[in-house]
């Protein structure tokens, strides 16, 4: 089913607005333009011809932009066909590394050296538990993903990570696990917790701005951070498929969208505490 309004319908009604109010980034504006511009005569287009009919259709160019809902479609596609020639016949997890709220004011401070620190957290702490409870070097195709269902400010990396790796002599090994989980939850939660927090602290320590921050890390340090760990997945394809409704998605589908009425936004979005699908207005 299509929906009644699209992305670019809320840009169009809202941009200049939002534009003139919040300290948006020149990167953010550009990409307002994108959705705005994409699939019309400002853009273009170009004539597809069928091989076999010789029957002709006439289009307008996408803007290709990895944020717009019409432009990522293909690209999962594309992805998804590319990646499932390397990946190997093993059992594979799905873990996701998440941040609690109250850090999310030093993201807004420093997006792009946040995002690089959680990275390095995650890749960190999955290559101490390959070594420590296999005794190997692993791998994982890691996403990471900057919002929530709600459309809040929600950093997380989706990863999904092959029961195997090299021994420390480059022999290749595959991993028996006695549990549900490739590794035990709670021991790989706390591991998270103390090297992403220690690298932050270091980082804002270095700019001089800690003490700016202090507090958050502090109620970050009194939260109970879990990692969420899947069951492996059954095969390959099944495993790629299942990433792939992780990569190249944008924050919000036009199918998600329902309507805009005085002056407000209605969606679709769903509340993974509970499983519900709500409709939240913006």
């Amino acid at each position: 089913m299509n929906s009644p309004c699209e992305l670019a319908d809320v840009v169009r009604l809202f941009g200049n607005e939002l534009s003139e109010k919040e300290k948006l980034k020149p990167l953010q504006i550009k990409v307002m333009y994108k959705i705005l511009q994409c699939r019309t005569a400002v853009l273009g287009g170009h004539k597809e011809v069928c091989d076999c009919c010789g029957s002709v259709l006439y289009r307008y160019n996408s803007c290709g932009d990895r944020h717009c809902p019409k432009c990522q479609a293909a690209k999962q596609a594309f992805w998804i066909d590319d990646l499932v020639q390397s990946t190997l016949p093993i059992k594979h997890y799905h873990i996701i590394f998440t941040l609690p709220h109250e850090l999310n004011t030093i993201c807004l401070w420093n997006d792009r050296q946040f995002y690089e620190l959680l990275f390095s957290a995650v890749w960190g702490t999955l290559q101490t538990f390959f070594y420590t409870h296999f005794g190997v070097e692993g791998g994982a195709v890691c996403v990471l993903h900057t919002w929530g269902q709600n459309l809040s400010l929600h950093p997380h990396i989706h990863c999904i990570v092959p029961a195997a790796g090299y021994s420390l002599k480059g022999q290749w090994k595959n991993l028996g696990t006695d549990g549900r989980f490739l590794f035990p939850v709670q021991q790989l939660s706390a591991l998270f917790l103390g090297k992403f927090l220690d690298s932050l602290k270091r980082c804002l320590r270095k700019q001089q701005v800690l003490s700016q921050f202090n507090h958050a890390i502090q109620s970050a340090y009194k939260k109970k951070w879990v990692v969420h760990c899947e069951p492996a997945l059954a095969s390959a394809e099944h495993v790629v498929k299942y990433l792939g409704q992780y990569t190249h998605r944008v924050a919000i589908t036009n199918q998600r969208i329902l309507g805009i009425k005085d002056g407000k936004v209605t969606f679709i979005a769903k509340d993974y505490r509970d499983n519900a699908t709500k409709n939240p207005l913006l």
